[in-house]
Parts: structure tokens; C-alpha cells; sequence
């Protein structure tokens, strides 16, 4: 590994620190370098604080000059919460910046880049590119599409059951398993179930095995079948999504309780999830982790709305039970829906499948 590869893996590990503090914001980490020492580092850690590089600048202090920033994003060139990256860039007299990403969003697009090389500074652009596309999946398809990274999550039997034929989920996975999956609930600006989930399990849906935040929870319910005194209604920021066409009477109970609802047109208590992710999108939700239940994730697959899943495969047979997935309409086998770039990993008696989910091109 040579030394630029070095420093630009240093400032992708500093942007990790700011998971599940900075969203709808990035993840960005920065290393300064002078005469192949570093003297200056930083990460993203609140938003609306400090940006990588002004942290980064701050620790190097008069070092900057004549030094070589690594970043993992490309510096803003705008004025948002904080002022412009490219100007502190500027004022620290860094003389080469290598960047592992460009930032697609509307306000940066190759602007920052562009005010850097017209000041006269070296500005090498992709080392780190799939690393930080990785860490940034989130905030990268919101400002591209508008919409949240949905990740579903499935905690499963062998044979492919969440839940006993008497509806007994508790627990299917292991303690490690679960501690993991409250960490990614941190990590993620919502948690989306079904009204299945809900009436089954009465989740709470928040963050109590590990420190950080509770995400958002949704409930998608397209009949209304839920009841507003359920835990997760007790949730800061809690949101009902339903048909438009449900009593209003019936609506206004969870209103009433401080519940944002979210109505839209449904055919036979169906929604539209390509909808609600826009809306979700729309209210600066940058990332979705669907919990379940079976139809809700059958539903978010035959829509094409999930990027990528996270599969909990404990060692136990249930037998007739709930299947982790609901019906796909597949005939073929050709028409199945492709697990992509898989990783397995053990935790403790569990298995953790890891993958992107690859859909079949249509016929058109």
C-alpha cells in the first residue's frame, strides 16, 4: 500500500465517527499531511459542528501550508449550515487535495473541485471511490433519487420462518444478533414495520442494547388495523402510514396522540411504497430499515424499493410458521430476485448475510 492509499483509508476510518449523528449530512473524514507526516485529522461528528476539513485544519494548524488534504467527499462549496469548505481549504493553504468521491448534491456537483483547481491546487479525484460510496450509500441515492437506502432486515429461522405458527417471534436470533441490529437502528434515520408487526409483537422500535439514537419508526398500514395506544406510538417522531380513504375519525385518534400521519390513494389497502419513500425522502429521511413483517418486505421487494439486505439466520427449525417473505409472484426461477456482492459472517450461534439486491431487467 503506498502512501496516498494509506492516508485516504485513515480519513475513511475518521468518517465512520460520525454514524448516526450527521444525517441527512455525510459521513466525511479529512487527514492532513505535510513531508509524509500527519499533522492534522478530522471527522463530521454533529450536525451543523464543523465539517472534517475545518477539524482537520484546526489540529494541523500552521502545518496546513504547503500540506496535502485526504478527504472522502468532495468540499462543499456553499454556504449551508457552516460556511464553505473550499474557503477554508483556501485560507489553510493546503497545496494538493486528493478526494475520494464527487458530491452529486445540486449545491456541490464538481463546484468545490472546480474553485480549488482555478486557485491553483492540485486536486486528484477517486482514490477511496468504492469505500466511500459504500460508507455513503445513504446520503448518496437521496440526493441522486430523492429517496432513502431501504435495507431490509430478516431474522429467520433455517427453513425460513419469523415466527411460529402460534405467532411466537421471541427470540428467533441470538443476543449478539440483536444487539447488532439495535446498533444499525442508530446508524439509520427510520425503522419502517407493517401493522402485522405491530398487532403481533407491540414493538417499541428504539435503541436500548447499545448507546445512540432511536431512529424514526413507521408504520405502514394501509387498513388501519393498528391501535394508536400501541408503544411505538409513544415514539418522538412517530409517523402512521395509511390510506387516504380511512376514516378520518379513525385518523385523527392517532393525531391526537401527536402521531404524524401520512395518507395516500391505496387499491385494497395497498400502498404505493415508491410513494412513501418520496415522501420519507421529501422529510430528509436519508435511510429506511424495514423490519418486517413478511408482506411489508414482500411488498418493498416486488416494488424494487429495497438496495440492499441484511439476513439473521439462526440454527433452528420452526416447520409450518411465517415465512420471512411473503409471496413474490415468481414462476421461474429466472425471475427471482439475485442476492449480490454476499458477505456471511458468524455472530455467535447466528449467521449474518449481508448482500445488494439484484432485480431482473423487465421484458421492455
Amino acid at each position: 500500500m503506498d502512501a496516498d492509499q494509506a492516508h485516504m483509508r485513515r480519513a475513511l476510518h475518521l468518517a465512520l465517527k460520525g454514524r448516526g449523528k450527521v444525517s441527512p449530512n455525510p459521513l466525511v473524514g479529512a487527514v492532513v499531511v505535510r513531508r509524509g507526516r500527519v499533522v492534522g485529522e478530522g471527522a463530521h461528528l454533529q450536525l451543523g459542528g464543523p465539517h472534517a476539513e475545518v477539524r482537520a485544519f484546526a489540529n494541523a494548524g500552521p502545518q496546513s501550508r504547503g500540506a496535502t488534504l485526504y478527504v472522502t467527499l468532495e468540499p462543499c462549496a456553499h454556504q449551508g449550515r457552516t460556511p464553505p469548505c473550499t474557503e477554508a481549504v483556501l485560507d489553510a493553504g493546503i497545496r494538493r487535495v486528493v478526494c475520494a468521491l464527487e458530491d452529486p448534491d445540486s449545491r456541490v456537483q464538481g463546484k468545490g473541485i472546480a474553485r480549488l483547481r482555478a486557485a491553483g491546487i492540485q486536486v486528484e479525484v477517486g482514490l477511496g471511490r468504492e469505500e466511500a460510496e459504500r460508507q455513503n450509500a445513504a446520503y448518496l441515492k437521496h440526493r441522486r433519487t430523492g429517496r432513502p437506502l431501504v435495507i431490509l432486515k430478516l431474522a429467520q429461522s433455517l427453513d425460513g420462518r419469523i415466527a411460529t405458527a402460534g405467532g411466537d417471534t421471541r427470540w428467533i436470533s441470538g443476543e449478539q444478533a440483536r444487539a447488532l441490529v439495535h446498533r444499525w437502528r442508530s446508524w439509520t434515520d427510520a425503522v419502517m414495520v407493517g401493522a402485522g408487526t405491530v398487532i403481533a409483537d407491540n414493538p417499541r422500535l428504539d435503541v436500548r442494547l447499545v448507546r445512540g439514537r432511536s431512529p424514526r419508526p413507521l408504520v405502514v398500514d394501509g387498513r388501519l388495523r393498528v391501535s394508536p395506544t400501541a408503544q411505538v406510538f409513544g415514539r418522538p417522531g412517530a409517523v402512521l402510514i395509511t390510506a387516504d380513504a380511512a376514516p378520518a375519525k379513525k385518523q385523527r385518534a392517532f393525531e391526537d396522540r401527536g402521531v404524524e400521519v401520512w395518507a395516500f390513494p391505496a387499491r385494497q389497502g395497498h400502498l404505493n411504497l415508491g410513494q412513501v419513500l418520496a415522501r420519507a425522502g421529501s422529510e430528509g429521511i436519508t435511510s429506511v430499515l424495514l423490519e418486517g413483517g413478511g408482506q411489508l418486505a414482500a411488498a418493498a421487494l416486488a416494488a424494487r424499493a429495497v438496495d440492499q439486505v441484511r439476513l439473521l439466520v439462526a440454527p433452528l427449525l420452526v416447520g409450518a410458521g411465517v415465512a420471512a417473505i411473503g409471496e413474490l409472484g415468481v414462476r421461474r426461477l429466472d425471475e427471482a430476485l439475485r442476492l449480490e456482492q454476499v458477505v456471511m459472517r458468524r455472530l455467535g450461534p447466528d449467521l449474518l448475510y449481508t448482500a445488494d439486491v439484484g432485480y431482473p431487467c423487465s421484458p421492455a
